[in-house]
């Protein structure tokens, strides 16, 4: 392959691979797949093994700490081997991870289904470290913003589809002798696919794109006057960790008697809803941030979220239960919007900020573990009092940060 500048492959606005962003969408749609079939995993493994809510959550602390682990050493491949190959080194560590699953039910053992977690997480955090900024560079620099925007919706058709069909491969067998195997039949497909994805990502010929950034070092003590930077870093923590945590749970609290008394089976059907919600949101807040301030929808949105849990927590039937739902719609434009707001003026700092922003995904292992410890303590419902104080942060951010764009 040739090696050229990232320069040189924007300037010519001319396509390398006919191949190259539709493959590239594929990951965007398979990581967000498996990043949501956990919401069928956690209340299957649940009843499977006889786990407290704190236990489950273990599933959200394996995948989500992967993020807090591999992030730095993954940019360090990264500029090493370049964007593809390390394509296809996250795409065979992803691989191993769900092939992992076959034999972790096949033995009955958690652990090693949570050891498989992490090692698929480990996978995934690998290409999006090396898919979001190659689908930037491949093609004309103009037209960027709305390929990463196409392939981003693409990851939410992934979230939103998983549920539907972990609810017909994995929870429908809950009442069936097959247990943890009902997992192998899915996990083998997915197994199958990242690597079929990885060989074809190995034989496409794309460009070597040097990255100008590679060799910078820059101190944490240089991004430490980013007051708003650090803010940022803590919303997507809390961001991350609320949408997580909500997810969690979801099929649990809506299978209770109080909310719809529906099996586990039926009541993931619901959770398609709320990924579904968050792709349609994201679209029409795409379009209100052209007319309103980002920092002021921000803060209209994350308080829209806590209303929304404050009827969960206070409701019951199909009150309580949409209300949950409507919580996807208000999540939609949370992450894009703070991390656009907490990288804003950094200049040359800009990739070391988002690598800190990156780390503070790992608010998805916490913040899950720490609500399935309320869950265990209080119940589900009250449970979601730890979200609210999330948002009520997100909530601050956003009005500080009114002023961040004008």
């Amino acid at each position: 392959m040739q090696s050229i500048s990232q320069a040189e492959i924007q300037s010519s606005g001319t396509p390398v691979s006919s191949w190259a962003l539709p493959t590239l969408t594929f990951l965007f749609f398979i990581w967000g797949f498996i990043t949501c079939l956990n919401d069928i995993l956690i209340p299957h493994l649940k009843a499977v093994f006889d786990l407290t809510y704190t236990q489950a959550m273990l599933i959200q602390f394996c995948f989500f700490g992967a993020y807090f682990v591999v992030s730095l050493p993954a940019g360090a491949l990264i500029n090493r081997l370049g964007y593809q190959k390390g394509i296809v080194i996250g795409l065979a560590i992803a691989g191993f991870g769900t092939l992992n699953f076959i034999p972790a039910a096949s033995f009955h053992s958690y652990p090693w289904f949570l050891a498989a977690l992490f090692v698929l997480a480990s996978g995934i955090t690998i290409l999006q470290v090396a898919a979001n900024p190659y689908v930037t560079v491949l093609g004309n620099p103009k037209t960027a913003s709305s390929r990463l925007t196409m392939t981003q919706a693409f990851n939410s058709l992934g979230t939103t589809v998983a549920p539907l069909i972990g609810a017909a491969l994995i929870l429908s067998q809950l009442d069936s002798t097959e247990g943890a195997d009902a997992v192998q039949l899915p996990y083998l497909i997915l197994t199958i696919a990242l690597f079929a994805v990885a060989f074809i990502f190995s034989r496409l010929n794309l460009p070597v794109v040097e990255n100008a950034t590679a060799a910078e070092k820059i101190s944490i003590k240089k991004l430490l006057p980013f007051t708003h930077l650090w803010l940022g870093a803590l919303g997507i923590f809390m961001y991350v960790g609320a949408e997580v945590a909500i997810g969690s749970v979801m099929v649990n609290f809506i299978a209770l008697p109080e909310i719809t008394g529906l099996a586990e089976a039926d009541a993931a059907h619901y959770v398609a809803w709320y990924w579904g919600g968050a792709m349609v949101g994201r679209f029409v807040g795409a379009l209100l941030m052209q007319r309103m301030n980002a920092g002021l929808l921000l803060a209209i949105h994350a308080a829209a979220a806590m209303l929304l849990l404050v009827l969960v927590i206070t409701g019951q039937g199909q009150l309580a239960l949409f209300a949950l739902l409507l919580v996807g719609i208000a999540n939609s434009i949370m992450f894009p919007t703070i991390f656009s707001l907490a990288l804003h003026g950094l200049g040359k700092y800009t990739s070391q900020g988002a690598g800190l922003l990156c780390l503070a995904i790992v608010g998805g292992a916490l913040v899950p573990l720490a609500q399935g410890k309320l869950a265990d303590t209080f119940g589900l419902a009250l449970s979601f009092i730890l979200p609210i104080f999330c948002y009520i942060y997100i909530c601050y951010f956003g009005l500080r940060s009114r002023k961040v764009t004008g």
